[in-house]
C-alpha cells in the first residue's frame, strides 16, 4: 500500500521586540515532528534583543528591521518586513511581544493568518498594564488570550484563553510572571490548532 506523505508543516513568522520568551516557546512546539507548523524566520524592530539570539540558538533565521530609520512612515516599514515574509513564503505570522501598532495595511494583507498573545483575559484590559488594571479592579482571576490580529487593539477573535488566579498580596510583578508561564503553554497550543484548522479549510 501506497505511505500517505506527511503534510507539510506551514510556515510561521514570529515578530518580537524583546526578550523572545513566547517565541522560544512556539519554536519548541514546532520543531516537533508532529506539530502542524514550524517557525522559519524571526524579525525584530529593535537590534540586538535577546529574543534573536535565541531564535539563531535554536536553528532559526533572526532579521531585524528597526523602525526608527523609518520615523513615522509606519506602512514603509511593515512593507520591508512583508517582502522578507513574502521571500520565504510565510504563511501565518505570530506576534510575540511585539511593540508596534500594525497599520490597516498590513493586517489587511494578512487578515485571517496573523495571532496574537495578549496577557489578559480579552476582552478585559486591552491595550497596556494589564496586570495592575486586574489587581486594582479586585479581580479574582487574570489570564492571557491569544487572539486573531483586526485593525482594532486586541480586539480579534479569541482563539484561547489560559486563567491565573490572583493571589493576596500579589503586584504587577509577581502576576505578569505567572501568567507569562500560562502564555508559554497556550499559544503552542492555539497557534497549532489554528493552523490545523486552516489546512483543513483548504481544497
Amino acid at each position: 500500500m501506497p505511505t500517505e506523505t506527511a503534510k507539510p508543516k506551514t510556515r510561521v513568522a514570529v515578530l518580537i521586540s524583546g526578550s523572545g520568551t513566547n517565541m522560544a516557546s512556539l519554536i519548541a512546539a514546532g520543531q516537533a515532528a508532529d506539530a502542524p507548523y514550524e517557525v522559519v524566520v524571526v524579525i525584530s524592530n529593535v537590534a540586538d534583543v535577546a529574543g534573536l539570539e535565541k531564535a539563531r540558538a535554536a536553528g532559526v533565521e533572526a532579521l531585524t528591521v528597526e523602525h526608527k530609520p523609518f520615523g513615522k512612515d509606519r506602512e514603509a516599514h511593515e512593507r520591508v518586513i512583508d517582502a522578507l515574509l513574502v521571500e520565504r513564503n510565510v504563511e501565518v505570522i505570530a506576534l510575540a511581544g511585539y511593540m508596534r501598532l500594525l497599520t490597516p495595511w498590513l493586517v489587511q494583507k494578512w487578515a485571517g493568518r496573523m495571532v496574537n498573545i495578549h496577557p489578559s483575559l480579552l476582552p478585559l484590559y486591552p491595550g497596556l498594564n494589564t496586570h495592575a488594571r486586574a489587581i486594582e479592579a479586585g479581580d479574582a482571576e487574570a489570564g492571557c488570550t491569544v487572539h486573531v490580529v483586526t485593525e482594532g487593539v486586541d480586539e480579534g477573535p479569541a482563539l484561547g484563553q489560559a486563567r491565573v488566579a490572583i493571589l493576596p498580596g500579589d503586584d504587577a510583578d509577581t502576576l505578569a510572571e505567572r501568567v507569562k508561564a500560562a502564555e508559554h503553554a497556550l499559544y503552542p497550543q492555539t497557534l497549532a490548532a489554528f493552523v490545523a484548522r486552516q489546512g483543513q479549510a483548504q481544497p
